[in-house]
């Protein structure tokens, strides 16, 4: 596959100016729109000196246009944290940055979003708002419906500006599952957005239940061989899919010789190959399905 070119981008999006790498497809398939999770930024998705761990450069040489944004809170928006406050405005401050983005650039098929870890938060939530039944499908991971038991005591000792210990060898281990570059922390943000705070703990018990119902678009959620955060056993990931009863389509993939940074293992490569299939179908199955309206007309 040819490298595509990266570039960032900054845009004003209600007020408040949203930064993005971008790598665009002349004619794309469809808009990916990729948003990282806690203590990291956009570079979760494009790993600097390791081109084939990016999920942004492999889409743009498959042929789709690739945004990956820092989410709200993250990047140059961090100053702006009374803007992002609501969960309705970080929806917003999502949807107006993609389209200031994208202008009046080709869409392709439509827009298909991949969320990791906290940024499942806001991937959800924007496919649960109205705008979100215009989207192809969302790809969801290292999240889930119950902590693992060690987790729980570990988040009781987080904050903003401290990480407790214990958590890196949660979200890091087993280590040879990534670069040795990787686990010095290139990818990694100073600090987290205030929100997240209470939004770690509100998640996994009330808001993803909540939200997963009013989701009617295609679903994948994808869980590493190694999870440490996330319980993904037999019956958690049953009660996960039955949550998105609205979904058409729930499908579960799990990414083997992978720990939670799906995004920046060795099989990243071969996950994201994954993420670009399921964004293929969807943009497929809307194409058709618009064809078909069309002809029936």
């Amino acid at each position: 596959m040819s490298q595509a070119a990266v570039r960032p981008r900054v845009v004003i999006a209600d007020g408040v100016p949203m930064s993005a790498l971008v790598a665009e497809a002349e004619q794309p398939r469809a808009v990916v729109v990729a948003l990282h999770g806690g203590g990291t930024t956009s570079t979760y998705f494009d790993c600097p000196g390791h081109p084939s761990l990016s999920l942004v450069r492999m889409g743009a040489a498959l042929g789709f246009t690739v945004i990956a944004l820092d989410r709200p809170g993250y990047g140059i928006s961090a100053a702006y944290s009374e803007a992002m406050a609501r969960p309705e405005q970080r929806v917003d401050l999502a949807y107006a940055a993609v389209e200031r983005i994208l202008g009046e650039h080709p869409r392709g098929a439509g827009s298909f979003v991949v969320a990791h870890s906290n940024g499942c938060e806001l991937a959800v939530r924007m496919a649960a708002d109205e705008r979100g039944d215009d989207l192809l499908g969302i790809e969801l991971a290292g999240t889930g419906r119950h902590y693992c038991e060690p987790v729980k005591e570990i988040l009781k000792a987080a904050s903003l500006d401290r990480r407790p210990p214990g958590l890196r060898e949660l979200l890091w281990h087993p280590t040879h599952l990534y670069p040795a570059e990787v686990l010095t922390g290139i990818t990694n943000s100073s600090m987290g957005a205030p929100y997240e705070e209470t939004m770690v703990n509100d998640w996994p018990r009330q808001d993803f239940p909540a939200l997963a119902a009013k989701v009617r678009v295609p679903v994948q959620f994808s869980h590493a061989e190694h999870e440490k955060v996330w319980q993904s056993d037999r019956q958690a990931l049953a009660e996960i899919a039955a949550m998105f009863s609205s979904s058409p389509r729930f499908v579960i993939n799990e990414q083997l010789g992978a720990g939670h940074n799906l995004s920046l293992g060795h099989t990243a490569a071969a996950y994201h190959l994954k993420v670009f299939s399921f964004a293929e179908e969807c943009a497929i199955a809307r194409s058709t399905s618009t064809q078909a309206d069309l002809e029936a007309g």
